[in-house]
């Protein structure tokens, strides 16, 4: 029996039911019809309701009310029960046999409808009373009433199952369309593309202006080195180590640079910066790059923090943009784009262009976390430098911002952009940067991931490091190690802290942000003036800690590995690791966060 036959039947009382045989499949019987079930109790022993009881069921609307003397005195108590309602009066005199017909079991659900409200709703349409019963492939429906009311159910029950059905054949046929009305798809011959695609990229950047690479005059005393001061010079020098990777024939080396003035000579301006800020003599990383970037020629430059990368690329990309053939003013967008992995470092890169203003250049940072409007609005004014984050620049590009088609100079701080994830961004931006541009890329470590992230946008470049591309931290560096316990962790550092000398300047390197505060907190609670840096605080609050410590207003800081990128502070005098860090590589930044070159 079906949960329709069940609901439909529940609460009748023995009064209510076919006889036995009926519900068992055998010819279907009489219909007890509404009047007759609401005149009689079966189980009673007779008729037991008459016209009063009729009179008294219609007062109360409809619902039957079984008498307590059914069941004597203690019978169980009444029952209640709502009748349908009928659409025609007088069913009991003209009430005919049952219409009785088969169904697949397939569209039974559309009869009965989601908790039977499609069958009550043909039940209230038609005047009728439908009964399911379900079996294992078909169901049996039988329609009680009027030749005229089991007519019209017969008639509202064929129009769902058609409906029904309809809809199957509907579904069924959705996807399998005829070839006539379904043509096929153009195939797509990638050999063509593939033979084309030089072609199709040439008609990307075919109305570019050109560019021009190669400013370099070499002085004489430069030109004059003989192969032995040369390679003398380099191994004096940290053991500057250049090569060329260019597949096939070999390129010749520049000879390094031992002052200022042999590669500087002709402009004046960046001479008068160098001279202002107190610069003795290049960094080793500095007299060799110079020399092949101002060649046009793309570079790697790997070396330790510290040892003035930043200004290795800097220099020659300002001389790059103010010589070439067209105008700041006819330029379409900015010229210059350094990527950097971290708000700290970019925002450190930006200091150092203000630092060394060379011919009024503008130049803007763009990270993430910053005034997205005022970064916007400064750069549809113009700009000459975009020093970004990958993620932020990535935003502004796509939403039609900046242009990076004016870009033909473009220098890549590699240090954690893989780590951080980075690559998708990268390789979306350097999409609309033309392929002719000048590339440099440097990085403090020589990992795998960084090799591959070099061949895959460098022409034909050569690379600078000093004395190995094994992991070195900056050899200006002492270090000392301390093996202790968890437990005496803070004891060791409060020794530290307490015999720091009023000139002395330290970083406090921890793995954890809770352990940032943490140890902050019990700074203050001493009265020693202390600052924190980790992701979790606002921008605003990270650039006023920084601050705070360049300007020595406080002379402890507490970071997490954020702080080992990027924070160029000259008088760092210790760096104290709480916290060893996950891999060499962090190690070596944290160490370079002094000793720098400045």
């Amino acid at each position: 029996m079906s949960d329709w036959e069940t609901s439909s039947d529940e609460g009748a009382g023995a009064s209510g039911r076919l006889p036995s045989s009926a519900v068992a499949g055998r010819p279907c019987q009489p219909p007890v019809t509404p009047s007759q079930s609401r005149a009689s109790v079966e189980g009673g022993g007779g008729r037991r309701k008459g016209k009063w009881w009729r009179e008294v069921s219609a007062s109360l609307g409809g619902e039957e009310r079984e008498p307590r003397g059914a069941h004597g005195s203690r019978g169980p108590e009444r029952a209640v029960r709502q009748l349908p309602r009928r659409a025609a009066s007088g069913q009991a005199g003209d009430a005919a046999a049952p219409l009785c017909f088969h169904l697949d079991n397939a569209v039974v659900g559309a009869l009965i409808g989601r908790g039977g409200a499609k069958i009550k709703e043909l039940e209230e349409s038609s005047g009728s009373r439908i009964k399911v019963i379900k079996g294992a492939c078909e169901a049996e429906v039988k329609i009680f009433g009027t030749v005229a009311v089991q007519n019209k159910a017969k008639m509202l029950i064929d129009d769902v199952v058609t409906r029904s059905e309809q809809n199957y054949i509907r579904r069924k046929t959705s996807d399998v369309t005829k070839p006539e009305n379904n043509p096929k798809r153009p195939m797509i011959n990638w050999a063509s593309i593939r033979e084309n695609a030089a072609k199709y990229e040439a008609m990307k950047w075919a109305d570019l202006p050109p560019i021009e690479k190669n400013f370099y005059k070499e002085s004489s005393r430069t030109a004059s080195m003989s192969p032995e001061e040369v390679e003398l010079w380099r191994k004096e020098n940290n053991n500057i180590i250049c090569e060329d990777l260019k597949e096939g024939e070999k390129r010749c080396i520049p000879n390094p640079v031992c002052k200022f003035e042999d590669v500087f000579e002709h402009y004046p301006d960046i001479m008068a910066n160098i001279r202002k800020v107190g610069f003795q003599k290049p960094t080793p990383i500095q007299s060799q790059a110079w020399p092949i970037i101002l060649q046009g020629i793309d570079l790697i430059g790997i070396a330790q923090t510290g040892t003035g990368k930043t200004l290795a690329y800097l220099m020659p990309g300002f001389i790059h943009l103010t010589s070439q053939p067209i105008s700041t003013d006819q330029r379409e967008g900015p010229g210059m784009l350094v990527l950097a992995p971290t708000r700290e470092l970019a925002l450190q890169v930006e200091a150092e262009c203000s630092k060394y203003r060379y011919k009024g250049i503008k130049s803007i940072c763009i990270y993430g976390g910053g005034n997205r409007k005022g970064q916007i609005d400064v750069v549809t004014k113009g700009v000459d430098i975009v020093i970004a984050t990958p993620g932020r620049l990535n935003d502004l590009q796509m939403n039609h911002f900046i242009k990076l088609k004016s870009i033909t100079y473009l220098a890549n701080e590699a240090d954690r952009m893989l780590d951080m994830g980075f690559e998708p961004q990268i390789m979306k931006i350097l999409i609309d940067v033309r392929p002719d541009r000048q590339t440099v890329m440097t990085s403090a470590t020589w990992p795998d991931g960084v090799r591959r992230l070099a061949k895959s946008y460098l022409k034909n470049p050569m690379i600078v490091y000093i004395g190995t591309l094994d992991l070195a931290a900056v050899n200006t560096v002492e270090q000392r190690v301390f093996v202790v316990t968890k437990e005496e962790k803070k004891v060791l550092m409060q020794r530290f802290i307490d015999s720091m000398k009023p000139e002395d300047k330290v970083i406090i390197f921890v793995g954890k942000k809770l352990t940032v505060d943490d140890l902050a907190s019990d700074f203050s609670l001493q009265g020693i003036p202390v600052q924190s840096l980790h992701g979790d605080r606002e921008q605003y609050d990270r650039e006023q800690a920084l601050d705070d410590f360049k300007k020595g207003e406080v002379r402890i800081l507490v970071a997490t590995d954020l702080a080992s990128r990027g924070l160029d502070v000259h008088d760092i005098t210790h760096v104290f690791n709480f916290d060893f860090p996950r891999n060499i590589e962090e190690y070596v930044h944290r160490v370079g966060r002094t000793g720098r070159a400045g």
